[in-house]
């Protein structure tokens, strides 16, 4: 009962399993949310055969407040405290905003900052008790608009919005709250990407073993969370947009054009 405990969004797969296999390894108790209620088990099942009664798995649909009020309370009925909020589960999208369906853009709205704010506001209390951290795993679609992505960028803007001004009401309660932007990683994520008619797009047009690993991103962020980081851009090109994005931002549009035009099967074409 004296571990720290972590609660992960999106657990099932990609950058939440190696934050829960991680996390676990740096005696974390973990509790593992996702909609996938057999992965969720069998990961919950791989860490409880070598750590007994170390992660819990809780099927959660994070777009419905009740079901995110429902994780917190099953995490404290179990562990009995919260120590760290990582907001991971996402959706991508691809495609113009002129072709695509609104109802793509309020899927990842849904998702990408409502599934924050839930989690955050039922967990908040008990973070304050532990002086605890907030994280949302963002992108860098969060600091540059990225042409075919609209639902995707509008809604990672929101998030940060929400988390830095959460960061600001707790600058005196020793609330830690940090934004992790990784690179583009070999995850499901890029698969499950929602297209203009809301279908997802199916394979990416990106080569996989030119991307971050999820086990690499996990300890980057788990890194940042010991050193209450505020935020953290994990690629050099990110690290470049945000820089362009403050001294020269049209030259910045122009560049985020070309090289997502550039993609195979860009919808620019």
């Amino acid at each position: 009962m004296n571990r720290k405990v972590a609660i992960i969004t999106g657990a099932s797969s990609g950058i939440g399993k190696a934050l829960a296999f991680e996390l676990t390894r740096k005696n974390f108790n973990v509790v593992l949310a996702a909609r996938n209620v057999n992965k969720l088990n069998q990961i919950q099942d791989e860490i409880n055969n070598n750590h007994i009664e170390r992660a819990l798995s809780v099927q959660t649909d994070i777009t419905r407040e009740n079901e995110c009020k429902k994780l917190i309370e099953k995490t404290i009925e179990k562990f009995g405290r919260i120590d760290i909020l990582i907001n991971n589960a996402g959706v991508s999208m691809r495609g113009l905003f002129e072709y695509t369906d609104v109802i793509v853009l309020k899927k990842l709205m849904d998702v990408n900052f409502w599934g924050t704010v839930y989690t955050t506001k039922y967990a908040l209390p008990y973070l304050l008790k532990t002086k605890g951290s907030v994280v949302g795993i963002s992108s860098i679609a969060g600091f540059q608009g990225l042409p075919g992505r609209t639902g995707y960028s509008a809604s990672k803007f929101a998030m940060h919005g929400f988390l830095e001004t959460l960061r600001a009401e707790n600058l005196h309660t020793g609330l830690h709250v940090m934004v992790a932007a990784p690179g583009f990683t070999a995850t499901n994520v890029r698969k499950s990407a929602l297209g203009p008619n809301g279908n997802p797009q199916g394979e990416s047009p990106r080569e996989e073993g030119k991307m971050m690993t999820p086990k690499k991103v996990a300890n980057i962020i788990i890194h940042g969370i010991k050193r209450k980081r505020r935020t953290i851009v994990m690629t050099n090109q990110g690290k470049l947009t945000v820089i362009l994005k403050k001294i020269a931002p049209n030259i910045l549009d122009k560049l985020t054009y070309r090289i997502l035009a550039k993609e195979p099967d860009s919808p620019f074409k």
